[in-house]
C-alpha cells in the first residue's frame, strides 16, 4: 500500500537530486539532517524545525528500510515503510525535500549534494557526524543541536510494547 502523497513535490528521487541541487545551491543556503524517522515525535518535529531556522532548505535524507533493518533496531523495524515516512516527514512546513538513501550512512548523499550545513541531534558528537568533513572541506558548517529531553523513538515503542502485555 503506498503513502497519500499530498506533498509529493517535496519528496525528490535521489537521481534528481543532483540537477536539482546544482541550481539551488546558489541561491539558497542548503541545510541536510537524515535519520529514520520511524515514529516522527515532537523530539523530531523541534529538532527538524531547528535545521531550517539555520539556512533557507532543509533537505532531509531518510534510511531506507533495508538500512534500518541493518541498523540492528529492535524491536525489528521500521515500523512503517519508507514511502510513509518520507509522506509525514514531507507534510511538515520546515521540511523542504525529503530523500531517501540506501547505504549504511548518508555519506555518499551529503557529497552529492554539498549542502552548507549539516546538522545531527545532539546524541552525535561533532567527531562522528558522518560527512563533517566533506561539508567542511568546500566551508560548509556541522552542527549537533541539543535534543528536546524526553523524546525518543524506542522508548515510544517499548511504551505500546508494554501496553499490549
Amino acid at each position: 500500500m503506498n503513502a497519500p502523497r499530498p506533498h509529493s513535490d517535496k519528496i525528490v528521487e535521489r537521481s534528481r537530486l543532483a540537477v536539482l541541487f546544482a541550481t539551488l545551491r546558489e541561491a539558497k543556503r542548503i541545510v541536510f539532517t537524515n535519520g529514520c524517522f520511524d515514529i516522527l515525535h515532537p523530539g523530531h518535529v523541534d529538532l527538524l524545525a531547528r535545521c531550517r531556522a539555520l539556512g533557507d532548505a532543509l533537505v532531509v535524507g531518510v534510511n531506507d528500510d533495508a538500512s534500518v533493518r541493518r541498523l540492528n533496531k529492535i524491536p525489528p523495524r521500521p515500523l512503517n515503510p519508507l514511502d510513509h515516512r518520507m509522506a509525514v516527514l514531507a507534510g511538515l512546513e520546515s521540511v523542504s525535500f525529503v530523500t531517501s538513501f540506501s547505504e549504511d550512512t548518508p555519506l555518499e548523499l551529503i557529497t552529492e549534494l554539498k549542502p552548507h550545513v549539516l546538522v545531527k541531534g545532539g546524541d552525535w558528537s561533532l567527531e562522528n557526524i558522518v560527512g563533517r568533513e566533506v561539508v567542511q572541506a568546500h566551508g560548509g558548517e556541522v552542527h549537533s543541536l541539543p535534543l528536546l529531553p524526553g523524546y525518543s523513538t524506542t522508548v515510544l515503542i517499548e511504551k505500546i510494547l508494554k501496553l499490549g502485555k
